[in-house]
């Protein structure tokens, strides 16, 4: 391992309960009446990607930008104001990366207003050698776009970096990259399938440098990447 790679919403904090809450406001309002396990089948995709696969279904006659725009200033808000704390072992484990010089990066579907204010609320901005917005590549998880972009950032090739996602669409996407993948089975972040992941762990205090390198050394990365594609399946 040369780097590695962090997903965000679910794996460096315990957000999805948030972003369920919002998107539950927003359908109510639409007049859209899905069970809470609904949204759950989005987790990890990018808020654009999400909103027009709802509207679709559903066939909403929505402005997409005034939507978007209204929740991300809804849930900067909220993960300003809520007192929340790193998930348990991210500290532990970038205080390991950073004494072992290993750089580590963050590929999330958040916009970068979201981001940022997670980072300075954990006080964290300055720890990471490169971060990656998924409004900021062509395509969204599933897609491997933004694993792509976040291990060019860091200089290194993707075979040689590992990702630690939460989401059945993010662990596709580190897969689709060619990266051995970590699969955080967060249960707040719902009902995922993460059966695809190299490694799944039920906590992240569970993942150190010393035992991802033991992984490694059973899995065999995909050296080849598939084409970046809207594919979101």
């Amino acid at each position: 391992m040369k780097a590695l790679i962090f997903d965000m919403d679910g794996v460096i904090i315990d957000s999805e309960p948030i972003h369920f809450a919002v998107d539950a406001e927003f359908l109510k309002r639409l007049g859209v009446h899905e069970g809470p396990e609904y949204m759950e089948q989005f987790v990890g995709m990018r808020n654009p990607d999400i909103w027009k696969r709802i509207a679709e279904e559903h066939q909403l006659n929505i402005n997409l930008d005034s939507i978007l725009e209204e929740q991300r200033v809804h849930k900067v808000q909220l993960i300003r104001e809520t007192p929340l704390e790193p998930i348990a072992g991210i500290r532990d484990l970038i205080d390991d990366l950073r004494a072992r010089g290993i750089p580590f990066g963050l590929a999330s579907s958040s916009p970068r207003p979201l981001i940022e204010a997670v980072l300075v609320k954990f006080g964290i901005i300055h720890a990471f050698s490169a971060s990656v917005s998924g409004e900021e590549v062509p395509y969204g998880k599933p897609a491997p776009d933004i694993y792509l972009e976040a291990a060019k950032t860091l200089d290194v090739a993707p075979k040689d970096c590992v990702v630690i996602e939460d989401a059945r669409h993010g662990v596709l996407a580190a897969k689709r990259a060619g990266m051995m993948c970590i699969g955080f089975q967060n249960v707040n972040s719902g009902a995922q399938d993460l059966s695809k992941a190299d490694w799944v762990v039920d906590s992240i205090r569970e993942v150190t440098v010393e035992r991802i390198l033991e992984r490694m050394g059973r899995v065999n990365p995909r050296n080849t990447t598939m084409s970046t594609h809207p594919d979101q399946t």
